[in-house]
């Protein structure tokens, strides 16, 4: 054994040296865990992503997005756009970016989070299943899909939104415009509450241009790339 104070100059640099590759080891590790953990269907970057047909809120844009500034402040975004504009290939690049940068997010299909939120109802209790996924930055989709009016869906998507609301971050992509979230939801009353909260500590960013998944369609002679 050898103390730094006895120890000549090649060993303090090797025992640096050491240290700083296993720390390199742990923050590739953790990267690494928090990407499987986001549950990403396919990892996207925002490099090469065009962005000239996307509107952002005047005074905050693309810059300002990518900097996961928003993560820090509670603030929820919105992306709104016909389908195969490149909604969910923005949010799953911001995720990706933002387990890169050691912020721990999730990914969910509306359905998807339906059905685990009604299971966790059913098993209970509703808090052990929120400390497990509650712990995340919220990386939720919703759709034009709407619920049965008998559902436990919408009550508990509620919950989760409100748990959320200046606690921590709520990414959605729809294609639904807000004053037709009462369809999706089957509760105009709940979709207002939850437009209120989103609104509130929100912005709204518009994905518009011709369908990407056409462009780049195989089917249809494009390259696909």
């Amino acid at each position: 054994m050898w103390f730094p104070e006895t120890a000549i100059p090649g060993q303090l640099s090797a025992c640096s040296s050491m240290l700083a590759r296993e720390l390199e080891s742990r923050e590739r590790s953790k990267r690494a865990r928090l990407l499987r953990q986001a549950r990403f269907p396919v990892p996207k970057a925002a490099e090469g992503f065009d962005g000239s047909l996307v509107r952002f809120p005047e005074g905050w844009g693309r810059e300002e997005m990518l900097s996961l500034d928003f993560v820090g402040h509670a603030e929820d975004l919105v992306f709104h756009g016909p389908t195969g504009r490149g909604k969910t290939h923005m949010v799953t690049a911001l995720g990706v970016e933002a387990t890169r940068r050691g912020i721990p997010v999730r990914f969910y299909q509306t359905a998807s989070l339906v059905l685990q939120l009604g299971k966790a109802k059913r098993e209970g209790p509703w808090t052990g299943w929120w400390r497990t996924s509650g712990a995340h930055r919220w990386s939720y989709r919703t759709s034009s899909a709407t619920f049965p009016s008998t559902s436990t869906g919408p009550p508990a998507l509620y919950q989760v939104i409100s748990d959320s609301y200046e606690r921590r971050n709520v990414v959605f992509t729809t294609n639904v415009e807000f004053s037709k979230w009462g369809t999706v939801f089957a509760n105009d009353k709940l979709a207002a509450a939850i437009v209120d909260r989103v609104v509130h500590h929100g912005r709204l960013v518009g994905f518009g241009g011709p369908s990407r998944r056409l462009e780049q369609s195989l089917m249809l002679g494009k390259s696909g790339s």
